[in-house]
């Protein structure tokens, strides 16, 4: 009975001790990243505010409907009045007025003017010693129309300039997303690292007290000398030390990885080493296409050059002939009665042509015009320079790709043969063929192509990732790289 019970409580801590266990592969914490990770929330606020100024700017050329009111505005003061005999006197004035008018704005980006249409009403209570009178404004309607004739024109500029922006944080959006995977993929391969460095220092413990004990057995028989035998103590003294120093590393790599995933219970975190599936090279041409048609970077080129020759188009009209055209017609009219100020309706008219036409300005505006031509040429060069920068980029992003799935097969051979070497060279030290010297620099061999492979391995996957930021093409499932961005604005 009570082996019966030790083997359910082995049983149920086992399943308990697995249950805690969390498995993830290399795809698992790039997943979750791109759904947990700070880096993955601040780049969705950074594209939600992107978007929600693309939307004010698209807002902003519909027609706006306007209120303007005043509910009431009360007036008791003395005035000055002059008499019909010309005489300046001051009179006492008491009244209320009311005023309503709605207002409807539409902006004319291809002009950079805009036209209106309104409808309002006022009325005036005026208070005597012994009587009240009230009178009605109405208009019923009117249609005005503002143009600046040789003006810069903002809304023609920015129709070129707010479309480009938007595309760009998109594919920024994209690009940080990339980025945030070759996050995941550091965090990943350096916990995977510090996971193998600790097994590493295990085993090395164990072996080095084995061979210690081995070494005892021989040097009390004076097969060897005391300086192996102190040599072997001092390497066994040594993995002691670093099997503390990298469990150390392992639970702060550890913490690090948990935060960047915002993962919060105390599970332990079991890697899975990803499997490489060899794909065909990468040619520079079809790189260099793809990030021409899809790197945000390209559209910032064209949205600093927009940007430029705005400038330069407002440093030329900004202070030269400026002229505004406005004009009014509506219908009218006032009466003691509500109904009344809306009968037979007295037409209105008003058309104003304002001017301002600079004499001298001290050479002030051709200063300013010719701030704006050296910035422009200044942009125009670094663009052209940057545009190299950027084909060089890719270059050598194509290139180190390209070179890393044979890295890695050298990585692994030199891994096997390492590992053989020292299972050699450690059965021949048991025979007494080799030294102690021998022994450690195969251990240390072995060591080092563990960590080597698994450094290779993340720089393949890294540089996967960082050709896939620069293309924002999926290279393993031949598609560019989308997300559904109707879910990021809500």
């Amino acid at each position: 009975m009570n082996k019966k019970i030790i083997t359910l409580l082995l049983i149920v801590n086992s399943v308990f001790a697995w249950s805690q266990n969390q498995q993830l592969s290399l795809q698992d914490v790039i997943r979750i990243a791109k759904e947990n990770s700070p880096d993955a929330r601040k780049a969705k606020h950074q594209f939600r505010a992107n978007y929600w100024q693309y939307r004010t700017y698209k807002r902003s050329m519909l027609p706006q409907l306007v209120f303007d009111g005043t509910l009431p505005s009360v007036n008791r003061a003395f005035t000055e009045y002059t008499s019909s005999e010309g005489v300046q006197e001051y009179v006492g004035q008491s009244y209320i007025s009311y005023s309503g008018a709605l207002r409807l704005n539409q902006q004319i980006g291809l002009t950079g003017g805009s036209v209106f249409l309104s409808i309002g009403l006022q009325r005036i209570d005026n208070y005597y010693d012994t009587t009240t009178t009230k009178n009605y404004l109405s208009t019923p309607i009117s249609i005005g129309y503002n143009q600046p004739l040789f003006n810069y024109n903002p809304y023609k500029w920015n129709k070129k300039i707010e479309p480009i922006k938007y595309e760009k944080a998109k594919r920024e959006y994209l690009e940080a997303v990339e980025q945030v995977s070759i996050t995941a993929v550091n965090y990943f391969f350096d916990l995977l690292a510090a996971e193998m460095n600790m097994n590493i220092a295990e085993v090395n413990v164990a072996n080095y007290d084995t061979l210690y004990k081995i070494a005892q057995g021989r040097y009390s028989l004076g097969r060897i000398k005391e300086n192996d035998l102190l040599q072997l103590e001092l390497q066994l003294l040594k993995s002691k030390s670093q099997k503390e120093k990298v469990q150390l590393d392992y639970q702060n790599t550890l913490y690090k990885f948990k935060s960047f995933l915002r993962i919060k219970d105390n599970s332990n975190i079991i890697l899975i080493l990803p499997e490489v599936n060899k794909l065909a090279t990468v040619s520079y041409d079809d790189a260099i296409n793809l990030a021409k048609n899809n790197n945000p970077e390209v559209l910032d080129f064209e949205q600093r050059l927009l940007e430029a020759r705005a400038n330069l188009s407002r440093a030329k009209t900004e202070n030269g002939l400026n002229a505004n055209l406005y004009a009014v017609f509506g219908l009218t009219q006032n009466a003691d009665l509500l109904p009344n100020a809306y009968k037979n309706p007295n037409d209105q008219q008003q058309l104003t042509l304002g001017i301002q036409v600079p004499i001298l300005d001290w050479g002030m505006r051709k200063g300013q015009v010719k701030m704006a031509e050296s910035n422009m040429d200044l942009i125009e060069e670094s663009i052209e320079q940057e545009k190299i920068d950027f084909n060089q980029s890719i270059f050598m992003k194509v290139s180190e790709y390209n070179m890393q799935q044979n890295q890695l097969l050298i990585a692994a051979k030199r891994d096997t043969i390492a590992r053989k070497s020292f299972y050699v060279i450690k059965n021949r030290y048991y025979s007494g063929g080799v030294s102690v010297t021998d022994l450690n620099i195969a251990q240390n061999d072995m060591d080092n192509s563990k960590i080597s492979y698994i450094r290779t391995l993340q720089n393949y996957w890294r540089t996967l990732f960082q050709l896939r930021k620069s293309t924002l093409y999926d290279f393993q499932q031949n598609k560019p790289i989308n997300v559904d961005f109707e879910e990021i604005y809500n």
